[in-house]
Order: C-alpha cells, then structure tokens, then sequence
C-alpha cells in the first residue's frame, strides 16, 4: 500500500485526542455509581440538569435532622426556586415548605470557598458541612477542609462575593 493510500484510510485522530477519549472511557464505565454533581453554571440554584433535582434528590432537611445526606423518595416532591427538591417524609417536606430559606444550601448551592473567591462551582451534595444553623456544600474535600478550619472567615469571603456572582448566573 502506497503511503498517500495508507494516509487516506488512517483514522484522523491525533494520539492526544486518542488519550483523552480513551480517559472518558475509562470515567463512563468506571463512575457509573457515582451521583451526578455537575450543573450548569447559569442556574441560581444547583440542579442536576438532566432531572431537574435539587441536591441530585437528598432530602434537605436530612441534613439537620440525621446529620446525614439521605436520599429523599420520588413521591415526596416539591417544586421552589425552579428546582424540584425530594423528602424523606411528609414532615421533612412540611418543614422545608413552612422555611425554605433554613434547609436550602447557602449560595445556592455553590462551593462556599469558590463562591469566596467569586467563582461559581457546583457544590457537591455529598461534601457538605452544618455551621450556623445552614447548610453549606463544597466541590472538593481540600475546600470542605478549608470551610471548616475556619467558617467564619470563609462566610465572611462568600457573603462579600456572592452578590457578584448570582448577578453574574442567568435566573
């Protein structure tokens, strides 16, 4: 075979393209279990885009009252901020109704600590902290930890910078 011919009958991929596909690859099979924690940047509120889901489906309320994400039952939802948010039970569901400001994530459920550094990065509903009497999510464990070492100063941070940033997010 000719090298023009060979040529033509290669597939045009570079082997940085190959790699990089190969990677997604290997994400797709190897994260299916994980929740889905990427949202869309334009939302005031964090939702799965695909569902409509606040928190991918955790019951809010659960937070405060089990110290724990649980997941909340597709029976048991209600519609507020343009989001869909789910329950555990008719309780929990009373009492987000009766406050929603209470149970829902601070900043919308932004990363708190990129929220202070005037960025907008999804929150992820499994890394979470309680401080305040509020709900707080972050992108990763490194920013959890930072939260945490110090939330008044993180809060301080991301109540200055938060007025920037849902100004900068399309309702």
């Amino acid at each position: 075979m000719t090298p023009a011919r060979q040529q033509r009958k290669s597939p045009i991929i570079s082997s940085g393209l190959r790699r990089r596909l190969a990677l997604a690859a290997v994400l797709v099979v190897a994260l299916p279990g994980l929740p889905h924690v990427g949202a869309a940047t334009t939302e005031r509120v964090v939702s799965d885009r695909f569902s409509g889901l606040a928190l991918n489906g955790i019951d809010p309320v659960a937070y405060f009252t089990d110290a724990a994400p649980l997941y909340g039952r597709a029976d048991k939802e209600y519609r507020h901020a343009g989001v869909s948010w789910r329950f555990r039970n008719e309780g929990n569901m009373a009492a987000f109704i009766d406050n929603p400001d209470v149970y829902m994530p601070r900043y919308g459920g932004y990363d708190s600590i990129a929220v202070g550094r005037a960025v907008a990065v999804p929150g992820n509903p499994l890394l979470w902290a309680v401080f305040g009497d509020r709900l707080y999510l972050f992108y990763s464990d490194q920013a959890r930890a930072r939260f945490v070492a110090n939330p008044d100063e993180a809060i301080l941070h991301a109540n200055n910078k938060w007025p920037a940033v849902v100004g900068g997010l399309v309702p």
